[in-house]
């Protein structure tokens, strides 16, 4: 018999998150009214961050699949494999309403979440990365979120012992109320001892494994699929408090345990923490599962069953354990300084029942909690598309040197070393290029293969056409992988976007998900794993819609890639790809001439793959060490993150470039699809000649050398000043010492 706690009100199933057509559903599926306990698993396994109720109709129509793809969307993590009977396991997820709240404790156990889903599929961490986004400069309270994120990110990673090698950061005035903290985490296992959530055998013990658990996170994942209003400070008790060391515990304890032959399936304690955990194992298993909470390790007197199960708090993980190995199971994680609790068995009987204090508080269909969950197809209205700039009808309003200085020195143009500097990206010893790249790249074991690492999105495309944005954060992730020498393989991706209760934003999602799966098709690109956070917005605004792509792929020697720097004087420059001249959604645009409007570059997806893979090939041929895509501000932002860390410059010849395209145009068009790359000026003409031969649009832009950036017809900028500016800005602005950017002279004249 279930212990009862009398009626549920309408009010309490609201503060649960649930509507009443959802409540009838669950009153209806169980065929009674639920207790306090039932009413809290459902509304965590039914709200939109767990059970996808909006996105799924959706996400069925991404491509998933390819030779290579050992584990896709549905577990912890996505698992390819990259060979020699090795393994890489990743995912990436969003920690973005509690980092707004408490951004230290939010972002760091954002990252220790993810670390969580790669370690519990058997894989050891090797890498970290993310992608955040926060609000206009300007705004009081980004300082202080940016200076919290960026220390909880470090602080929860160096712990633990993972280098955090790449990621992003923006800003802009739709995020002031919801900020995004993405995290991506890497690891390796072999291909042959992967580990599932799937619970199998009747009888067997359910184990609790890790730290204690108190009342921190309660309700979570519920505030997490909820927008933002003016009392959101309140819900600070809803966000987790993470420990990094007891999690390198928890790392090295899952691994000796799984290595021992011991674990039939386990699960991270996430997202509704011990309800989502033990549901999804059972489910996945066809199997019930009966929990006995006396026997939880708690870190505080007298938990209800209600915070027990409902409890967020971190390092915590399920299994199911081989019923003979228990006692030496136990042994290592007593070794290890962690609890270790038998708190369930597995049944035949498909229910989930939760016993407390001798009487059973839920008695629930456990299937039905995932299969029945809600499926909404809501209404979503197309994009209202932006105009066509034509480049000829943006008058540049100061010189190109004016404009690029202020580009470097701009809050999205500028260095931000001041943020992953607080990173240590060089601890396990196997960075090989760390943040600051288009990707980075960390040593398999010994090598000599590679990995190579990337976070990407440019949101306010996606704003102006959300097809087009999708498939340009796709084939920017593609490129940027391509640009160090990796074989792009697979996505996982972080789809942050507003209410989808609202048909415009809802219309924002549908049009990202159609271009990230028209772009992934075509480049052979599959998503593995993901995340979706809908309801960001704050008092009724959303943020840009933000499909965040973190991608992998391969390098086969580590030792032969290319990266951003000019290296060498007297090289001969060119771009490759297409260039048209589109200013549309341009940072030029927005930066230098204050016009933040319309439609954004198209992505020629053929073209995109013919570019990119004759870029790959001259890379692992060894004829190219020195590559950077252009993206953001342009080609000539690309030279001067080119020119900036060796001081070396480039006079540019106007003698080649299109007669047909403004100068201005030429020089700070996003036009996609583009690398920049540099060679010896007597293998100049043949590589020019085999682009042709390929069909691969060239130019010649000039030869490296000096200290200055020289546009035609104009003096030279010095590299000296750019840097300046490039890494003056964020420092100034964290310091308080700099202003934020008023549109007005560039930020870097205050930072120096």
């Amino acid at each position: 018999m279930v212990a009862s706690v009398g009626p549920i009100s309408p009010e309490l199933v609201r503060q649960h998150g649930l509507t009443a057509e959802e409540y009838k559903r669950f009153t209806d599926l169980i065929g009674r009214e639920p207790t306090l306990v039932e009413l809290g698993i459902v509304s965590a396994m039914w709200n939109e961050h767990c059970s996808y109720k909006s996105s799924r109709l959706h996400l069925k129509t991404l491509p998933t699949e390819a030779p290579w793809v050992i584990q896709g969307p549905g577990e912890n993590a996505g698992v390819i494999d990259i060979g020699d009977g090795q393994a890489c396991v990743f995912k990436m997820e969003s920690h973005n309403h509690p980092s707004f709240i408490e951004p230290y404790q939010g972002a760091g156990t954002g990252v220790g979440g993810i670390l969580r889903d790669v370690f519990t599929m058997g894989a050891r961490p090797i890498a970290a990365l993310n992608a955040l986004r926060f609000g206009s400069p300007d705004h009081p309270k980004t300082r202080h979120l940016v200076s919290g994120v960026s220390a909880g990110i470090g602080g929860y990673g160096n712990s633990f012992g993972v280098p955090t090698v790449g990621g992003s950061v923006g800003f802009h005035t739709r995020y002031d109320g919801n900020i995004l903290v993405n995290a991506m985490a890497v690891g390796l296992a072999e291909t042959d001892k992967i580990f599932y959530a799937k619970a199998t055998g009747v009888g067997n013990p359910i184990v609790y494994l890790g730290s204690k658990t108190g009342r921190d996170g309660i309700h979570g994942a519920t505030m997490a699929s909820a927008a933002f209003d003016d009392e959101s400070e309140e819900k600070r008790p809803t966000v987790q408090v993470g420990d990094p060391f007891a999690e390198k515990l928890l790392l090295e304890a899952c691994l000796e345990l799984m290595a021992s032959g011991s674990v039939i399936a386990i699960q991270d304690m996430g997202a509704a923490g011990l309800t989502c955990s033990a549901v999804e194992m059972g489910a996945k298993g066809d199997l019930g599962v009966e929990l006995d909470l006396d026997a939880v390790p708690c870190r505080e007197e007298g938990m209800t069953a209600y915070e027990m199960m409902l409890s967020e708090s971190q390092e915590r993980m399920l299994m199911v354990l081989d019923p003979e190995r228990e006692e030496d199971a136990e042994a290592i994680f007593r070794k290890w300084g962690l609890d270790f609790a038998v708190i369930g068995k597995t049944t035949d009987t498909l229910r989930f029942v939760v016993k407390h204090g001798g009487k059973t508080v839920a008695d629930l269909p456990i299937k039905e909690l995932g299969d029945l969950a809600p499926i909404y197809d809501r209404p979503h209205l197309a994009n209202t598309y932006e105009p066509v700039i034509a480049a000829g009808s943006v008058e540049p309003p100061v010189s190109h040197a004016e404009a690029l200085l202020k580009l470097v020195g701009s809050p999205d143009g500028c260095s931000k070393r001041w943020v992953y500097e607080q990173y240590d990206h060089l601890i396990g010893g196997n960075t090989v290029s760390g943040p600051g790249g288009d990707a980075a790249v960390v040593r398999v074991e010994d090598g000599p293969k590679g990995l190579a690492l990337t976070t990407d999105v440019t949101p306010r495309y996606c704003d102006a056409d959300p097809v087009e944005g999708g498939k340009q954060a796709v084939a920017e992730a593609w490129r940027n992988i391509t640009a160090v020498g990796g074989l792009p393989l697979a996505v996982t991706d972080n789809l942050n976007f507003g209410n989808p209760e609202r048909p415009e934003y809802m219309g924002q999602f549908v049009g990202c998900i159609r271009g990230i799966g028209e772009a992934c098709r075509a480049l052979d690109f599959p998503i593995v794993s993901g995340n979706v956070s809908l309801y960001n917005e704050t008092n009724g605004r959303g943020i840009l819609p933000t499909p965040t792509i973190g991608a992998v792929g391969l390098v086969d020697d580590v030792t032969v890639r290319a990266s951003i720097p000019f290296r060498r004087e007297g090289e001969a420059v060119l771009v490759l790809g297409t260039t048209s001249g589109w200013l549309g959604q341009s940072l030029y645009l927005r930066e230098v001439c204050g016009r933040e409007e319309g439609a954004p570059p198209p992505v020629d997806l053929a073209t995109e793959r013919k570019v990119g893979d004759f870029v790959r090939g001259l890379i692992r041929s060894g004829r190219l060490d020195t590559v950077h895509d252009c993206s953001d501000g342009g080609l000539a932002v690309a030279l001067a993150e080119m020119a900036m860390p060796n001081g070396i410059g480039i006079a540019l010849e106007a003698r080649d470039m299109p007669t047909t395209v403004p100068l201005h145009a030429f020089l700070f068009g996003e036009d996609q699809g583009r690398y920049v790359v540099t060679c010896s000026s007597e293998a100049m003409f043949a590589l020019r000649q085999e682009a042709t031969e390929a069909g691969v649009p060239n130019w010649y832009l000039g030869l490296t050398g000096g200290d200055a950036i020289v546009f035609p017809g104009e003096d030279g900028i010095a590299v000296s000043a750019l840097k300046e500016a490039h890494e003056g800005w964020l420092p100034a602005y964290m310091s308080g010492s700099a202003a934020a950017p008023d549109g007005d002279e560039p930020p870097a004249a205050e930072a120096a």
